[in-house]
């Protein structure tokens, strides 16, 4: 027998656990709303908070929930004023808008070139712009349509696949498939003949 008795220990002292809290996302930068101050587009991101979450910016932003009191009478609620917006947060929301635009103006070019007699390659250019490896794509060409396939420069530099055969409305289709994250509306069929 051991002279230690067991002793019943109360709940209240058992040690206490880690309960998990929800967590806001910004709608603007989608960070965690704590973090917003060092995504670059702050302003953006408290004004998107102020009209969702306003405990949350109360929280977080004490001193410009007063400030918006104040300046609530003058000010409407969908404006922001210029003094919040510095040169490196325009710059910031500038330079997504142009990603956002250039992004938007991408294309996916499937272009047949003929080469000797009824022999023709298929280059297809663009891929990379919606993230998608130049290298398992050609892989997968090579395997789907029994084919040379390959990751070549073009006179631009750029990388393009260049893909043996005449199977240009099937690579349309594969890559339709394959890839949700390239708009149909974003992809262009082409011919051209060497001379």
């Amino acid at each position: 027998m051991s002279d230690t008795e067991d002793v019943a220990v109360p709940v209240e002292d058992w040690p206490k656990t880690r309960v998990r809290t929800d967590i806001v996302y910004c709608g603007v930068c989608s960070m965690p709303v704590e973090y917003c101050e060092f995504s670059g587009t702050t302003a953006t991101c408290k004004k998107w908070l102020r009209k969702e979450h306003p405990t949350e910016f109360a929280r977080i932003w004490p001193e410009d929930d007063l400030e918006k009191k104040m300046d609530d009478v003058t000010l409407q609620d969908d404006e922001v004023p210029d003094k919040e917006l510095t040169k490196e947060q325009k710059k910031a929301e500038a330079k997504a808008e142009r990603e956002r635009k250039k992004k938007a103006a991408q294309k996916v070019i499937i272009r047949r070139v003929e080469r000797t007699k009824r022999k023709c390659v298929i280059e297809v250019s663009g891929l990379e712009n919606f993230g998608v490896d130049l290298k398992k794509a050609a892989k997968l060409f090579a395997t789907k349509f029994a084919c040379g396939s390959s990751v070549t420069k073009n006179p631009q530099g750029l990388d393009e696949i260049v893909v043996q055969g005449d199977m240009q409305d099937a690579i349309y289709e594969l890559i339709l498939k394959t890839w949700k994250e390239v708009p149909e509306d974003q992809m262009e069929l082409t011919e051209a003949k060497k001379k």
